[in-house]
């Protein structure tokens, strides 16, 4: 629970006091209006790296904003003995426009595998993590745990799931777009560390992601893997944190994700 703890004390103490109240001066555009920093995303991931470098002081810190400001702390992450990933506030447009949508991640890699996955929820004060091998939880401050599961299969038509489109290939949106009418919702929460949350409690059927920066994907993927998930890149082969593209579809079972892939994302 240490890196727990860690996570949930730098949201409190940064994250939260600024929520609803940031002026413009306080948020920036990085690469296009939907891509936001805010002051306290910043600040947020100052508090975790410094506690970080205390506790593991050996481990590789690959925060979101530490490779804004240094892309080439990336790709050290293929090759680091042992690194900690971090995604101080994941969902900052949501953060940015009041939206009590947000969350706090990190993972654990260990010579390119991640083994343990932490998604905090500031507005929730609660964790859902798992560590390889060891299920995944749900787990409050006071101590209650409630193992997390999957939820049962369901014909294509009456899946439920989450995908976000803007990062496909635009010839391919059209027809993914088309395809969506083949299940019974897509929605898209602007926060993947929430739509791993509602997939591995067992709320949905599949998530689909293009983009696969290591700070909005390792945690989750592996909390749903060991919530009983299948989990796997478009072209069949595994998710690793090395991985920033080829796309990544997690699904109940892998039968489901056999269907989905052939059915709906077809980019």
């Amino acid at each position: 629970m240490a890196l727990a703890n860690i996570l949930r004390d730098a949201a409190r103490a940064e994250a939260l006091p600024r929520f609803r109240r940031l002026d413009t001066s306080m948020v920036k555009v990085k690469t296009e209006a939907i891509d936001l920093v805010t002051e306290a995303d910043i600040a947020t991931e100052n508090v975790i790296k410094a506690r970080i470098a205390q506790w593991m002081p050996d481990a590789l810190f690959v925060g979101e904003e530490s490779v804004a400001a240094d892309p080439a702390l990336l790709p050290k992450l293929a090759t680091a003995d042992l690194a900690v990933v971090v995604d101080p506030i994941d969902g900052t447009a949501n953060y940015a426009a009041g939206l009590p949508l947000f969350a706090t991640m990190a993972s654990v890699v260990s010579k390119g595998e991640t083994v343990a996955g932490i998604i905090y929820d500031p507005m929730g004060d609660d964790w859902v993590m798992a560590e390889k091998g060891g299920g995944a939880w749900l787990r409050r401050p006071a101590g209650e745990a409630v193992r997390l599961n999957v939820a049962a299969p369901l014909p294509l038509a009456q899946m439920v799931g989450t995908s976000s489109v803007a990062f496909m290939p635009a010839a391919s949106r059209p027809q993914v777009l088309s395809n969506f009418d083949k299940v019974r919702m897509v929605a898209n929460f602007r926060c993947a560390g929430h739509e791993y949350r509602t997939f591995a409690s067992g709320h949905s059927q599949f998530l689909c992601y293009n983009k696969l920066m290591p700070w909005d994907h390792l945690a989750g993927v592996l909390i749903s893997q060991e919530a009983g998930a299948y989990a796997a890149r478009l072209d069949g082969g595994p998710y690793l944190p090395s991985h920033v593209d080829g796309g990544l579809l997690v699904a109940i079972n892998r039968d489901a994700w056999a269907e989905l892939r052939r059915e709906v994302f077809v980019f």
